[in-house]
């Protein structure tokens, strides 16, 4: 179901519409405890009681962080990973890591060479766990990745792909989200990957958010909340920990905190209303672990010091008013927002003060891990409160079964990685997703005996992990493979006069134009390479293949659609809609405003076509 209430999307829309502001304090969750999960035995926590008691305050200081590192293999990268792991973490390889900084969880990262194809991940995984297991106080390591699918997913094909957050939240349906998160983490635990920093609970309240957007599941709160619930419980009925951010909530913000530290000028009232239903669901559906945000929260915390490093708001809210007792861990602390305030040595014992338990990605993790080791000496952080953070490390890596299973094998990838029936759920989700935002004069669908030739032009970013190449070649191949002649011609994210003209030159020779169109701008020259071929007479298609508000800055387009991502599963969805195939099912999971006048809706939520 969708709502159709009413959500304005601008940051100063959301303000006006949620009523009387206040400073009341968000109101206590109904339950202290997670649910989702049975408690752990009192045998289970003297186990791990003695583990712990067994560490040096090194090894202590050491399980608190998750850490990168470069290369595919454990032991033996290649020569160029080896240097960049001199160079950023004074070590070789990632058991090396392991047994100098005793790290307690390592996160994949495509641009660090650990995520080339499912076998090689597994062997990684597996030269993970067993240097852990070689340690003098043995512990496995949670590794962990960012598998939001849609446009950010550290892990490509032959894994299976599925539509992102926002795309799922046009479909709306909350068996979609749970499918997906439940075949996607068999197939992240079939690689050892034990976490996913996954759902994305912000709430996209800001049109002009540059770094949440289509991450959302859309800016409906209650709609948010019921698909991270699902997500939720299918990651971690997969066997796998998922992780709901980034809080208190990324969603209305302008500025993105990997450069700045974004401001949410939400009241506690608002924040009660806006920000708050898809953690208190995460929580009710049993999280595992739930990402800090570097993000200032002025109503709740005066010294505006950034959410990762607010005692107020980590233990004053998460903790004690909504009674989450899981594991906390930081979004990366490379990032600028947490650095802007605080040297790098401080930022981790902060953090640690503030409530949090896991150390995510620091850039110099000598410092950091050296900064938590003095903090524990001098009794800055006593030993009973770290003590404390392990243990619920510890009992969430226990769950997912670590101790006792910690290796995985490639017999277990090939029987569940890629494989046919999940690469047929993928796209048959991905068919409730694409919504037709307008369709005058009936344009659509595409008929291959009127619009036989087709011509795809637009946005080509370099192809995403494991795609079949640049969004226009992706398009164009669908196209052909329904029957039409389709030609790709990439003009770019930015296209001067002569990739217009060689648009136009080649829509010449063709019935018909699908331009996908990305973060439209008032002043981005998309807008004029859509002008030049509306101005040829021909069918033009608009499909935009971020967010979809592309539609309130390209008046004259007639048809125009919204794949919310780039990637292959969700461009060949459209295709099927653009083509015919399939009936536009999905409806907007947020509100496109109008340009001139961005507190009036152009399109509400719940807005979608069909034929």
């Amino acid at each position: 179901m969708h709502s159709r209430r009413t959500v304005l999307t601008t940051a100063a829309a959301v303000v006006a519409a949620v009523g009387p502001t206040g400073a009341a304090a968000p109101a206590p969750a109904t339950s202290a405890a997670p649910l989702g999960h049975r408690p752990p035995s009192p045998a289970t926590r003297a186990r791990l009681r003695r583990l712990i008691s067994r560490m040096t305050p090194e090894e202590k200081a050491g399980q608190l962080f998750v850490m990168r590192v470069y290369g595919h293999s454990a032991t033996d990268p290649d020569p160029d990973d080896v240097a960049a792991n001199r160079k950023e973490i004074g070590v070789a390889n990632a058991a090396e890591l392991i047994a100098k900084y005793h790290v307690g969880g390592i996160i994949y990262f495509g641009w660090a060479h650990n995520t080339r194809e499912p076998h090689q991940i597994a062997d990684l995984s597996n030269g993970i766990q067993r240097a852990a297991a070689a340690q003098r106080v043995p512990v496995p390591v949670l590794i962990s990745t960012d598998q939001e699918h849609g446009i950010v997913a550290r892990v490509g094909a032959p894994a299976t792909l599925f539509p992102g957050a926002m795309a799922l939240g046009a479909g709306g349906s909350r068996e979609d989200a749970g499918t997906a998160a439940t075949l996607a983490g068999r197939e992240l635990l079939a690689m050892g990957i034990r976490q996913d920093y996954a759902p994305d609970a912000d709430v996209n309240v800001n049109p002009a958010n540059p770094v949440i957007g289509v991450r959302s599941f859309g800016a409906d709160p209650q709609a948010v909340a019921r698909m991270v619930a699902a997500e939720v419980k299918g990651y971690q009925g997969a066997g796998i920990a998922s992780c709901a951010k980034h809080f208190p909530g990324h969603g209305d913000t302008d500025t993105d905190s990997h450069v700045g530290l974004p401001y949410i000028h939400h009241t506690a009232e608002e924040w009660e209303r806006l920000d708050a239903p898809p953690f208190k669901a995460a929580i009710a559906a049993g999280i595992d672990s739930i990402m800090t945000a570097h993000i200032v929260v002025p109503a709740f915390d005066k010294s505006e010091d950034p959410a990762t490093l607010s005692r107020p708001i980590l233990t004053g809210i998460l903790r004690e008013r909504l009674g989450y007792d899981g594991v906390v861990v930081t979004d990366s602390l490379g990032m600028e927002g947490v650095r802007v305030k605080y040297g790098d040595a401080r930022v981790p014992v902060l953090a640690l003060k503030a409530g949090v338990d896991q150390l995510l990605n620091p850039p110099d993790l000598s410092l950091a891990h050296a900064a938590v080791v003095r903090a524990l000496a001098d009794g800055e952080l006593s030993e009973r409160d770290i003590d404390a953070k392990l243990m619920r490390i510890l009992l969430l890596k226990d769950r997912r079964g670590l101790f006792a299973h910690p290796y995985t094998t490639r017999r277990a990838v090939d029987r569940v990685v890629g494989i046919r029936s999940h690469l047929a759920a993928a796209d048959r989700i991905a068919d409730r997703t694409t919504t037709l935002l307008r369709n005058d004069a009936g344009i659509l669908p595409l008929s291959r005996r009127r619009e036989r030739r087709v011509l795809v032009v637009g946005y080509d970013a370099a192809a995403p992990t494991g795609t079949g190449g640049p969004p226009t070649t992706v398009l164009a191949k669908a196209f052909t493979e329904l029957g039409f002649t389709a030609t790709a011609l990439s003009t770019g994210l930015s296209p001067g006069r002569p990739q217009i003209d060689e648009a136009v030159a080649a829509l010449a020779a063709r019935d018909a134009v699908v331009v996908a169109t990305y973060n439209v701008t008032a002043d981005s020259s998309q807008r004029q390479l859509v002008a030049a071929l509306l101005a040829t007479g021909k069918p033009v298609v608009q499909l935009a293949v971020r967010n979809p508000y592309d539609i309130a800055q390209l008046p004259g387009v007639k048809a125009a659609l919204a794949s919310y991502s780039w990637t292959d599963v969700e461009l060949r969805a459209a295709a099927r809609v653009i083509a015919g195939r399939r009936d536009p099912a999905g409806r907007l999971p947020v509100a496109i405003m109008r340009a001139d006048t961005p507190t009036t809706a152009l399109y509400r939520i719940g807005h979608g076509l069909s034929y």
